[in-house]
This record gives structure tokens, C-alpha cells and sequence, in this order.
């Protein structure tokens, strides 16, 4: 659920911005169904992906051949001028005995940008299509050659070329091989890989809540490599049903560890290319009850560095292992008394002497240099507030390049700070962009693509220069969109802050129909997602924007709030209040929400509250029925998590702690335990081939809904996933049955 939260909507929104064209509707004012879905009205442009190059001075990306009809040539620009060059031509990307260019889904460049590696043929690995076929191309000969040539279509994952250009290795079947690319000699460096012995890539669960697909590292001298091994023997089974793709149904079995069950052994090693022998890395402790969530060279080629958690997750020793002799050392150790959020912002400063680390150690999330051997530490961004994300560490320009909000957790700008900690912080963002800011940083910090949005804002991408922000090029402008979009019976989405009491104030925005009269009363529908995952709240342009603005266009009023325990930036105790309080804390905050905006907001209807949500958002739908059912009318849970017991070990554990320990507080926090207080409405949607929110969740909501004769409206997808969407017609089906049901069930209008 980890990455899930945000790949929903994200989800949504390619899929709205990718269908065909669909005969226009009479009036361009309003929304239908059949426009949000099965239109193209509200496509928008992109750009990219790009790279830069040459510290900035020069960028690729892809565009459509004129030369080899249906591919695509990687053009070259110069960044300041605009200068094109056809760098690589379609027409040299056909395989030998084909007639049509590769189709590209990713390209990456060699160190020297003597090789290019084309990423192909790509097949779906749980959330990502993470296997696929791979092709290097040699610029200076222009011989392209297919790698892994022995394995069948898109079976290779996560290809790189060596830092020395003279090799590729790969993962295959779970083993790792490499490749010499003068003569295609293969080498398998791993031969026990298995349906429970995972070499160079990861298990399910490592996948969806640590972030982790690509299971290895080339060492920066090209003479080894070092990989994650996975032991997922004793790790249960849980077993979906496919009934629909044959006479007779077929049973799809995942490794899952649940709450409190056995979790896959994890295990680090440098495997030596030369004569493809393993030196483990001695990492301490029992390898199913701590996880190594990240590895990496240690800017040498004889040291690694780990980070290791314990299953608690509140404990991260960062440990550098010797590649040759597997020997250890801590070099410090991250605490926190709830959990701890992995971080990818650790990189090595002064030749090695010196790392980057993110910590909310002193309250707020802060960008640190720390000595490489834990002695010192040093604190870049004092102040209170959190730094977002880490952008670009510019040793030669001493200053560090970050995202942050200091005034409005709704928000992201750029700023930049000295590395030695002295001065304000200067946001570099202009003013004119108020909303969502994001940035590709060119190495050197001379250049950038900036990508903007708001609420109210479709998105555009300009390149620009540091640090005066100065624009050198719109890259996307989305006029059409905007167009379209100005077209509509709409008033701008307006952002909040609600008072619940006990100097909490939480932050919301609200869609008001564009016929509104504040004299009236209207139906309100109430979006949550509300766990540790992920933001509703965002003053960005977002995938659920245009089904809203439909309904809002019905007479409907729109809310969303974030309550305490979401990953705003209002700092640590803001984020971890909710720390054994999923299910409680957050459908509380939740429903005082709701209570204050009836009285702030004299125009919501008490007697017409709904509630909607997605996974997480799903279980928050059925506790707020279960635990409030004075409160809403009408809900509709999509995917939720039934009982919390359910779910996996990395994502409940982390922020519920062990079952083992306090059971109480899982079973206070489920929304099966209150199902006997239903009153309202309620909608349950699942996927039966959810592999992440099992279906077995909703059928234990279902019996107890039953047990306590509460009637309910039930529907089933069959074989679809967490996000409903495998199958024709599913989006459109699944926002029409939504559509629907809030129609009959809070009726909509101003009274």
C-alpha cells in the first residue's frame, strides 16, 4: 500500500488522458461519464523522458521518426539554443531480420555515451512491467545487438551496461548473468535461483512497501557486482481464483507474508565476475525479522553501504560491509519511537568521506552530512519545517538543492541551502507558481525541467536555468487542455483549514457546483484516503479532478481533508500521531472534520453526508459507516482492507506495531469489528484478483455485515486487480456503478 495509495490516482489518470476519441457531447459545458473515460477531450501533452547531458549543456529525449514510420528517433538538443540533432536514428534501431524500429519504453546511456541500451517488449511484474527484452547499440559502429539472447521474450530485468562499457548484466529467472558485449560470451554469476531463491530482484512484499525492484549494483570498477538474495521458503501462500479464463477455474498462488506471519530471509553478497564467486556480507541479526531496505556501493569498489531495519521498523543501522571479506562495521544507527521512512537521498560526499542522510531526528525532516565513520554530524537545514525531497547535492557550487513548503502543506517549491548549514534557505521558485513544483536537475545545477500544476492549473514543463529560474524553453503548455477545460460549468477548487479542537487544524479543499448558492443546502461527498501513504490534499493537478467536477456539475458537493497521520509536511508528530491508531486516530480526525465543516459551512447538508475512498481509503469509507453511523449516509469502499490482520507484515507492522504484541489495537482499528453499527448506505467494490487488498477482506466484511442482517450492496470484478482496470470497459463500468449509486442513494441538489 505503500507505493499503491499514489499509483491509484495516478492510474486514473492516464487512463483518462489516453482513451480515444468519443463523439462529442451537445454541450462542451458539461461532463459526462462518456468524456471523463472514453474520450480524448482532456489529453494532455508530455515531454520526455529526457536526460540531460554534458552537465545540462545539451538533453535527449524521444520523438517521432520521419525517416522509420512508427518509431521513434532520440533526438539531441542544445538546452540554451535550441540546436537539434537526430543523435540516434529509428532506422538503426531494427533488429537484423525485422523491418520495424524497436519500440522504446526506456533508454539509458553508458557511462561514456559510447553504448545505448534500449529497453523493450515490456511485461507487467506486480505493480511495474519490470521484465522485458533488452538491446545495446554501439554509437561508433552502429551494431545493435540483442542481450540474453538464450531466454525467452521478455524475460530479462533491470539490464545495465558496466561503468567500463564492456559488459551488461542482467537478472533472468532469478538468477544473474552478464554478458561481454564484444562477443556476447555469457557468464550465469548465480545458479541457485528458484521460485523461493530470488537473486538480483525481490518478492512481493519488498516490492509494494520498500520501494525495491532492481536487486543490483555494478561496482564502480566493473570487476563485480553486488545483489540482494531473497529466501522466500516458509513464507505462506495465499492463493487467488481465477474462474473466468477456463472451462475449470484456475488457482494463482502469491508468497504474501501477513501480519505477524514468517517474512522472506533476506541476505547481501559481491559476486566476483572473473570467476563468479559470492562473498556474503555479514550482516547481523535473523534475516527474516530485519530487512535490508537499501544497498549500495560506498563510492569505492571494496566497501557496500546497507541500510538495515528491524522488523519494528523504528531502529536503521547503516552498516558498510567489506566486498572482499564480508566483515561489518555500524557506522550510526537512525531511532525513532514509531517508525522510521526509508530514504534514497544518501549520497557520498569528499571522495567517500562523507554521506548524506535525511532524519526527523530532531522533529522535522532534515537534510544531514554525516562523516563516514558516524562521528560527525551536521545539520544543512535548520528551521521548522521538513524538507520534501532532496534534489541535488552541487559539491562544487557548495549548496544543496531540496523541495519544501515552509508555509502550506499543500504545496511543493524548490529551494537551495549551503552545504555548511549557514543562511536561509533561498526558494528559487517564482512566485507565479503557486501550487505543485516539481524538477529534473541537471548535474552542475545549471539546468532543469520544471513541471508545474495546481488545482486550478493544468499542467505545463518549461526548461529553465539555475538558480535565476529564468525560462529557456516551454516544453508542454496543455493549451488544448486548457481550452477544453475552460469550457466547463466549474468553480475553482478552494482550499481550507478546519479547526477540530485541541489546537488541531487540518487542511481540505472543497468543489462546489457552479450554480452555488451559499442559501441553500447541498449533498456533500466526502473523499479519504487518510493513512501514512499518501495526500488527498494536494494543490495539484490530480486524476479524480474530472469525476468530481461531474459531480459537482450534478449538485454535489466535493470535500477532502487530511487528517493527522497523513505524510503532510507539518513535521514528525504530525506524520506519527497516528502510530497505532490506523483505523482509529484518522476516522476520528475524519469525522470531527465532517462536525466542524457542518458548522463552518452552513451550505452542507447533515442529513446527505457521503463518504468514497480506495484502498486505504476503502477501509476509512467502512470505519467511518461503522464507527459514525449518525454521521454519514452513504459510503462507497473501494478495495478496502476488511482487518488489518489481513494485510502485510511491512506495511501493518510498520505503523501498528506487532500483532504478537498488542492484538487490541488491530482489532480496535478494523473496520469489521464495528460492521454491526451499520446504518447508511454502503457500497463494497473488490477485485477477486486483488494480489495486494486481498478479496478475502471484503468477504469477511460481508459475513459480518450478514451475521448482524445489515443490508448492503456488493460488487465483485472478477480477476481485477487493486486498481480495477484489466478488461474492457472496466473504468467506465466501475465510475458509472459509482455515479449511480450516489445518485439513488444521496440524492443530489440545493434545498
Amino acid at each position: 500500500m505503500k507505493n499503491t495509495a499514489r499509483l491509484i490516482l495516478s492510474a486514473l489518470f492516464v487512463f483518462i488522458l489516453s482513451q480515444n476519441a468519443f463523439p462529442q457531447t451537445e454541450d462542451k459545458s458539461l461532463l459526462t461519464l462518456n468524456r471523463i473515460f472514453n474520450s480524448a477531450n482532456f489529453s494532455s501533452d508530455r515531454f520526455g523522458p529526457a536526460r540531460f547531458v554534458e552537465e545540462g549543456k545539451f538533453y535527449t529525449t524521444l520523438e517521432a521518426s520521419k525517416d522509420a514510420p512508427g518509431g521513434r528517433d532520440i533526438v539531441k538538443y542544445e538546452t540554451e539554443t535550441g540546436k537539434r540533432e537526430v543523435l540516434v536514428s529509428a532506422k538503426l534501431l531494427i533488429p537484423e531480420g525485422q523491418t520495424k524500429p524497436l519500440g522504446i519504453s526506456n533508454y539509458t546511456w553508458s557511462a561514456n555515451r559510447n553504448l545505448l541500451m534500449i529497453y523493450t517488449n515490456t511485461a507487467r511484474v506486480w505493480r511495474q512491467n519490470t521484465r522485458g527484452d533488452y538491446y545495446v547499440l554501439n554509437l561508433k559502429t552502429s551494431k545493435l545487438q540483442k542481450i540474453g539472447a538464450f531466454a525467452k521474450p521478455s524475460k530479462l530485468m533491470f539490464a545495465k551496461i558496466s561503468p567500463d562499457e564492456q559488459k551488461a548484466a542482467y537478472v533472468c529467472e532469478n538468477n544473474i548473468y552478464v554478458e561481454n558485449l564484444a562477443d556476447g560470451k555469457i557468464t550465469q554469476l548465480t545458479s541457485d535461483g528458484s521460485n523461493t531463491i530470488i537473486n538480483g530482484t525481490f518478492d512481493w512484499v519488498y516490492e509494494e512497501e520498500l520501494d525495491l525492484r532492481d536487486g543490483f549494483r555494478w561496482s564502480p570498477d566493473s570487476k563485480s557486482v553486488a545483489y540482494w538474495q531473497l529466501d522466500a521458503s516458509g513464507v505462506n501462500v495465499f492463493y487467488m481464483i481465477n474462474d473466468t479464463d477456463s472451462l475449470y477455474s484456475k488457482v494463482i498462488p502469491v508468497q504474501y507474508p501477513k501480519v505477524g506471519t514468517t517474512n522472506s530471509a533476506s541476505k547481501v553478497g559481491v559476486v566476483n565476475i572473473a570467476d563468479a564467486k559470492t562473498v556474503w556480507i555479514n550482516v547481523p541479526g535473523d534475516p527474516r525479522n530485519n530487512y535490508i531496505a537499501r544497498m549500495d556501493w560506498a563510492a569505492s569498489s571494496d566497501e557496500i553501504v546497507i541500510q538495515h531495519l528491524n522488523r519494528l521498523q523504528n531502529q536503521n543501522e547503516v552498516i558498510l560491509g567489506n566486498a572482499k571479506t564480508g566483515e561489518v562495521k555500524t557506522i550510526f544507527t537512525e531511532r525513532d519511537s514509531a517508525w522510521i521512512d526509508i530514504h534514497d537521498e544518501l549520497m557520498w560526499l569528499k571522495n567517500g568521506k562523507e554521506l548524506t542522510w535525511i532524519s526527523e531526528r530532531d522533529g522535522w525532516r532534515h537534510f544531514y552530512i554525516i562523516s563516514r565513520d558516524g562521528k560527525n554530524v551536521k545539520l544543512v537545514t535548520p528551521g521548522n519545517y521538513d524538507v520534501i525531497d532532496l534534489q541535488l547535492v552541487d559539491e562544487k557550487s557548495g549548496y544543496a538543492y531540496f523541495i519544501a513548503s515552509p508555509d502550506n502543506a499543500t504545496q511543493k517549491y524548490l529551494y537551495r541551502t549551503k552545504l555548511d548549514g549557514k543562511g536561509k534557505p533561498e526558494r528559487l521558485t517564482p512566485k507565479e507558481f503557486t501550487g505543485t513544483n516539481s524538477y529534473q536537475i541537471s548535474e552542475g545545477a545549471n539546468y532543469a525541467i520544471h513541471n508545474f500544476s495546481s488545482a486550478n492549473s493544468t499542467p505545463i514543463s518549461q526548461l529553465i536555468k539555475l538558480p535565476d529560474h529564468a525560462v529557456i524553453k516551454k516544453v508542454v503548455e496543455n493549451k488544448a487542455l486548457s481550452e477544453n477545460i475552460a469550457t466547463l460549468k466549474k468553480l475553482p477548487t478552494e482550499f481550507f483549514q478546519v479547526d477540530i479542537g485541541g489546537g488541531v487544524m487540518l487542511d481540505g479543499w472543497i468543489m462546489k457546483p457552479f450554480n452555488f448558492d451559499p442559501a441553500k443546502k447541498y449533498s456533500v461527498l466526502f473523499l479519504v484516503y487518510t493513512e501514512p501513504a499518501a495526500q488527498t490534499v494536494v494543490d495539484r493537478w490530480s486524476g479524480d479532478f474530472l469525476w468530481h467536477t461531474m459531480l459537482t456539475q450534478q449538485g454535489y458537493i466535493v470535500v477532502s481533508v487530511d487528517n493527522r497521520g497523513t505524510p503532510s509536511p507539518r513535521g514528525r508528530d504530525w506524520r506519527k500521531s497516528i502510530y497505532k491508531k490506523i483505523g482509529i486516530l484518522n476516522s476520528s480526525d475524519q469525522a470531527m472534520a465532517v462536525k466542524a465543516l457542518l458548522q463552518k459551512f452552513t451550505f452542507l447538508d447533515a442529513d446527505r453526508v457521503g463518504v468514497w475512498g480506495w484502498s486505504g481509503g476503502g477501509s476509512a469509507t467502512l470505519n467511518a459507516m461503522f464507527r459514525f453511523p449518525d454521521l454519514y449516509k452513504t459510503g462507497m469502499a473501494v478495495a478496502a482492507v476488511g482487518h488489518e490482520k489481513l494485510y502485510d507484515t511491512i506495511y501493518q507492522e510498520r505503523y501498528m506495531g506487532l500483532i504478537s504484541v498488542n492484538p487490541e489495537v488491530y482489532e480496535e482499528g478494523s473496520p469489521v469489528t464495528h460492521a454491526k453499527n451499520l446504518k447508511g448506505n454502503l457500497l463494497i467494490v473488490h477485485g477477486t484478483g486483488d494480489d495486494n487488498v486481498h478479496y478475502q477482506g471484503a468477504e469477511l466484511v460481508i459475513n459480518e455485515l450478514i451475521k448482524h442482517n445489515k443490508p448492503f450492496t456488493m460488487m465483485a470484478y472478477p480477476n481485477r486487480s487493486h486498481g480495477i482496470y484489466e478488461g474492457e470497459g472496466t473504468t467506465l463500468h466501475l465510475f458509472s456503478l459509482l455515479t449511480r449509486y450516489l445518485n439513488e442513494n444521496l440524492p443530489a441538489g440545493a434545498k
